[in-house]
């Protein structure tokens, strides 16, 4: 008899949030609500989507799941394009380069998804499916810390003195 490994399982309509992306995020929305530097209404779709999320340690994340920093591709499921992009935060977005913010409708609606969930992204033309194909690279599960937060001595890996 084989043993095979459980992930876990999120209630119907949840996402999946890693504890260090949640806590991002949370710094996020309460620095932007401060500055009143967002749309309003930007803010609370993100509060929205994290208050349905599963948050779990980095080491339970399920390997195909879209967390921050994420390289993913979507397929449109009505044109066959494919969509290829990293998620970031709103710092280090830049389209030319393939980075998309958390922030931005298709960011906000790829987070937490895993691979094969289907997703509507309202767009002003109208709705377009898409489909999360492929998690080309996850932090979590390649054992790095997110872009812009460090490794801590006891996760592991290799430390290198700068003189």
């Amino acid at each position: 008899m084989a043993l095979t490994q459980s992930e876990p399982t999120a209630p119907s309509g949840a996402i999946y949030v890693t504890h260090s992306d949640w806590q991002r995020l949370q710094a996020l929305l309460e620095g932007y609500r401060h500055q009143g530097r967002e749309d309003v209404s930007t803010l609370q779709r993100l509060e929205d989507e994290l208050d349905r999320a599963v948050v779990l340690d980095a080491a339970e994340i399920p390997p195909d799941a879209v967390t921050l920093d994420s390289r993913v591709v979507l397929l449109d499921l009505d044109s066959g394009e494919e969509l290829r992009f990293t998620l970031v935060l709103p710092s280090r977005a830049n389209l030319d380069e393939g980075r998309i913010s958390v922030l931005a409708p298709l960011g906000m609606a790829v987070l937490g998804y895993r691979v094969g969930n289907d997703i509507d992204w309202e767009v002003p033309a109208g709705r377009r499916r898409l489909r999360v194909q492929r998690v080309m690279d996850q932090p979590e599960a390649a054992g790095r810390p997110p872009a812009g937060r460090p490794r801590r001595p006891d996760e592991g890996g290799q430390r290198r003195e700068i003189a």
